[in-house]
Parts: C-alpha cells; structure tokens; sequence
C-alpha cells in the first residue's frame, strides 16, 4: 500500500442511486481512499471550460462500505481540473455527444498536468464493439455493416448470428438470429434503423452457454480469474443486467494469449482500466467507458482489483514527476 498522499477525482453517475455491492468505480475509490488519497466527487455538469480552462465543483468525498450508509460529500469548491493529479472518468453509457465533449474537456485538462483514466481520446476512439476488429485472430467471424442484404449474406454464410448495435450496453438491442428465422427481415430492419444505422454481426457462439467471461486487465496485466455471466434459462444473453449469473472461473491458456494480443494496444492508447468479454474461445468486446465485475470478483477470491489500479496508477503519477 502506497503511503503517498495523492489528490484523485472520479467523474461518475450520482452516487446516490449506485448499488455497491456490484459498483466497480466504488472499488477503486474505497481503494483510494484506504490509500489515504483524498477523493474529489464530479458529475458531468460539474465541468466547464473558461477562458481556455477546464474548471469543476468538486467535492470530498468519503466513503463507507455500508449498503445503509455510504457517502458522505462536502461542500462544493470550485477548482482547475488540472490541479487534480488524476481523474477517473467513470460515467456510464450512453456514450453521446454529451460524453465526447466532456472527454475533450478531459483532453485540456491533461494538458495540465492531471492524469485521465481511461485517456479521453482513446474512449473516442475505442468502440466496445469495433475495437476487436484491431484483433481479428482473437474474433468470431464478424461483419460490421448497415446494410441489410450484406447483413443476410452473412448470416446465410454462418446460419446463426448475433447482431447489436454499436453503441448498446448490458446487452440492450441484442439479437440472435438463425437462418430461415420469419422474423429476420424485422429483426434487421429494427437494429440497423431500415439501413440508417451501422451494427455488428457476430458469429453465433453457442458456447455463450458456459458463459461470457469478463476479464479485468489493470494497466494490460489481466486479472487471474474471471467472472463468467451465466444466461438466464431461455434467454440470449449473458450480461447481469439481463438476468445473468456470474461464475468465477480462472483464466484458460487461450484468455491468456488472447490479452496478450490486446494489452500492447491498450498500454499505448492509455487504456489502464479495460474489460474484455470472451466467449469460448473468441473476443467479442473490449469495454472501456466503465467496465464493471471488480466487487464480484474481489469477494470470490478475496482479490484487490481496485487497489492494483490505484497502485498503477501511483506509478504513473511518480512517472511523470
């Protein structure tokens, strides 16, 4: 445990609606805060910019592990973005153009001097869903298109597909289809908005069964062990937001080798906290907004997820120095 007292903010949704058994963000702040950092409380409309300054109303924050009890906040003080020596920038999806301006107002501040995680142009640039298409020996045969006769040749290609939208979260818009199912044509006609909207097309992974793996990788490193979501019965999806189950396992040779491919590209975008989602043996997503599963894997194998991010993030900070 690093004894420097450190400054760090989180940009994030309101604290108060948050369930902290499941939320990551609190991991990494309780995790901060036992590292006697001082933690700063932002919400998006805490941000602007003056004068070519980035400016918020931040305030302390400390902490509680209690589902009754929590938070407690101080008084709002109006402070340089910069003067903060890291940020976390934790606000969930949707990812609009609200998010893309505040990550350009993240971008001044670290021009400042103050660390971003994740580094705001890299959550421009980094589509959970079209970033695997960096990797493509780690994905499913994959087709990213708005168009609906390309989207049935593919599925008359693979005879199962998935298909999402681009900018979905907790399995919102997801669609499985098989070939000669009657309702494909609206299937299609809904996820791409009659042609106006770009999705992906994934090979249909029936081992999804076994479960979508979350791996947590800290500065590129991954996690040990990994949280599988189990699908509910009769249902498509895997995501806890849908009704799965999550399941611990340990990380196979394969999962290994496919963060190997993903970590260099991570470490150079400045992507420090990322989750990726494997099904058998295939990448299917890399999330970087506000990748979730820290809590339930620090309880199952009483891990520190959290504090390795702070740790890493320390380094960096006395890198920089």
């Amino acid at each position: 445990m690093q004894a420097t007292s450190r400054h760090i903010g989180v940009i994030m949704d309101p604290i108060g609606s948050i369930n902290i058994k499941k939320d990551s963000t609190f991991a990494m702040l309780l995790a901060a805060q036992r590292r006697g950092w001082t933690v700063y409380y932002m919400e998006q409309h805490d941000l602007w910019l003056e004068d070519g300054r980035v400016r918020a109303a931040a305030r302390t924050l400390e902490l509680r592990d209690d589902p009754l009890d929590w938070y407690t906040l101080g008084q709002a003080q109006e402070r340089p973005l910069g003067s903060i020596e890291a940020v976390l920038m934790r606000k969930d999806p949707p990812f609009d153009m609200e998010y893309v301006y505040t990550t350009y107002l993240l971008e001044l501040a670290m021009q400042e001097g103050c660390l971003v995680v994740n580094r705001p142009d890299s959550l421009r640039d980094a589509n959970e869903k079209l970033f695997t298409a960096w990797f493509p020996r780690c994905c499913p045969p994959t087709l990213v298109s708005r168009d609906i006769a390309r989207l049935r040749g593919f599925l008359e290609r693979q005879q199962d597909m998935v298909v999402k939208p681009l900018d979905g979260m907790g399995g919102a818009s997801v669609f499985r289809v098989r070939k000669g199912d009657p309702n494909t044509g609206v299937i299609l006609e809904t996820v791409t908005g009659h042609g106006q909207r770009t999705v992906m097309a994934q090979r249909f992974l029936p081992e999804y069964v076994d479960g979508d793996k979350r791996i947590l990788l800290v500065d590129g490193e991954p996690a040990p062990y990994a949280l599988a979501r189990i699908p509910a019965s009769g249902e498509a999806r895997a995501n806890l937001a849908a009704g799965g189950r999550g399941e611990g396992v340990a990380l196979t040779e394969r999962d290994r080798w496919i963060c190997d491919q993903v970590a260099p590209a991570l470490r150079e975008r400045g992507l420090m906290f990322v989750g990726l989602d494997v099904i058998g043996d295939y990448l299917t997503e890399i999330n970087v907004t506000s990748p979730t599963c820290i809590r339930e894997l620090d309880a199952l194998y009483g891990l520190d997820i959290g504090g390795w991010l702070m740790d890493a993030i320390g380094r960096r900070l006395e890198a920089a120095r």
